[in-house]
Order: structure tokens, then C-alpha cells, then sequence
């Protein structure tokens, strides 16, 4: 099976819909997947919900797709650095599910693990427990929380071979693994693609069985969302 597409619009092609429940890599503007995000606003498609941990900035990342008003609700656990949507969830424009960090990546760990719902203390007692199941364990309550199983997941890493195994670079892994094993199709977008058996297996941070479509984008423009500088003395 050929898993390499000559672009970020050819590899959205037949998989991308309306309506769709979409997982996207990255953690602010670190790792995220910026040729398949800039390929999913040419396609038009609307009308998404996206799990993400935020959603970029204004301009940048999910931020384009803020612009042009193709995300309808956003899974989110941090949501600050970015104005129009600011403007658009006070607006009553933007659907919104706040989610707490740790529980936001376990669902998507859960999803991909195939385990439906899980347990947590996290969000008990709070907004986040409104309306969903609380169950006694040992004497403390727990929340439960259904886990994601997102339509199609876009996400970014630093090498792939040409069967789908990544390798992610540092901090940029992120959501990204998560995200991966979680969307019943997966498309990565990558820095370098190598034959197979070039990556040693204890350097495979996640297997290819998780992964359907891969692009190659090899200059990436890894913009800084806030830029902080040291005053020299």
C-alpha cells in the first residue's frame, strides 16, 4: 500500500467531508501540521468540529480556519493567544468545549486505545462535571468522560518511512501521537521521508499501522508564537 501523496491537497482529497470531526497535532504553533491545515482551508470544507489543545493564533495554524469560518466548535483545553476567537465564542459564532489538558489527551488516548469512557477526579465539582455521569471509587468522586474517536486526525512529525513509522523531534511530539492513534484515518504530514528500515526500532516513536496518508512538507516555516528575549545586562 502507497502511503506517500505528492501534496497536502491531493493527501485531503476523498478523506476531508463536511461536518467532520477533526483531531489536529501540536501544541500553540509547536508541531503543528501547517501544509495540511493550509490545504484544508483551500478545500472549503466547513462546518468542523476540531479537537486541538488551542487553536494557534490569529493568521497562523487553526487561526486560518477561524478566518474564514470553517470551524464550528472547537475541543479545547487553552484557547488565549488567539483574538478572532476570542471574538467569535463571546459572539455567540464559535461553539466551545473546554476540556481540561490531561483529560483532553487521555480522551484522545482512550479513543485510539478503543476504550469508550473513562474515570477522572479532574473537573469534579466544577463546570467540566455538568450534566455527566459521577461515580464513587475508594471513597472519592470521580467525573466520567467519554474518550474521542475524531473522523480524520492531521498530524506532524519530524521523519516518517515509507510505511507511516514516525519520529517525532522533542517537544513537538505533543498531542501528536495521541491525536494519531485516535483518528479512524490518519494523514501526517512530515520533514523527511527515508526508506524503510532506516529508522532504528527504538527510534519509532509511533508505529505505521496507525498511520494511512503521508506528505512530505520540508520547509516548514515553525513560526514562534510568543518570542521571548533575555535583556542583556
Amino acid at each position: 500500500m502507497n502511503k506517500l501523496f505528492p501534496s497536502a491537497t491531493e493527501a485531503l482529497k476523498g478523506v476531508v467531508k463536511d461536518g467532520q470531526l477533526m483531531a489536529v497535532g501540536g501544541f500553540g504553533l509547536c508541531g503543528i501540521p501547517e501544509a495540511l491545515i493550509q490545504a484544508l482551508r483551500d478545500s472549503g470544507t466547513k462546518d468542523l468540529t476540531v479537537i486541538s489543545n488551542n487553536a494557534g493564533v490569529d493568521g497562523f495554524g487553526l487561526g486560518k480556519l477561524l478566518e474564514t469560518r470553517q470551524i464550528k466548535k472547537m475541543i479545547s483545553s487553552y484557547v488565549g493567544e488567539n483574538k478572532e476567537f476570542e471574538r467569535q465564542y463571546l459572539a455567540g459564532e464559535l461553539a466551545l468545549e473546554f476540556t481540561p489538558q490531561g483529560t483532553l489527551a487521555e480522551k484522545l488516548r482512550a479513543g485510539g486505545a478503543g476504550i469508550p469512557a473513562f474515570f477522572t477526579k479532574t473537573g469534579v465539582g466544577t463546570q467540566v462535571a455538568e450534566g455527566k455521569e459521577l461515580r464513587e471509587f475508594d471513597g472519592e468522586t470521580y467525573v466520567m468522560e467519554r474518550s474521542l474517536v475524531p473522523d480524520v486526525a492531521l498530524v506532524k512529525a519530524a521523519v516518517a518511512d515509507k510505511s507511516g513509522n514516525l519520529r517525532f523531534n522533542l517537544t513537538a511530539r505533543n498531542f501528536n501521537p495521541a491525536a494519531a492513534m485516535a483518528g479512524k484515518v490518519c494523514i501526517v504530514e512530515v520533514e523527511k521521508i527515508v526508506e524503510v528500515g532506516e529508522l532504528a526500532p527504538d527510534d519509532i516513536h509511533l508505529p505505521g499501522i496507525y498511520v494511512h496518508r503521508i506528505v512530505l512538507n520540508a520547509s516548514p516555516e515553525k513560526r514562534i508564537e510568543k518570542r521571548t528575549i533575555t535583556e542583556k545586562a
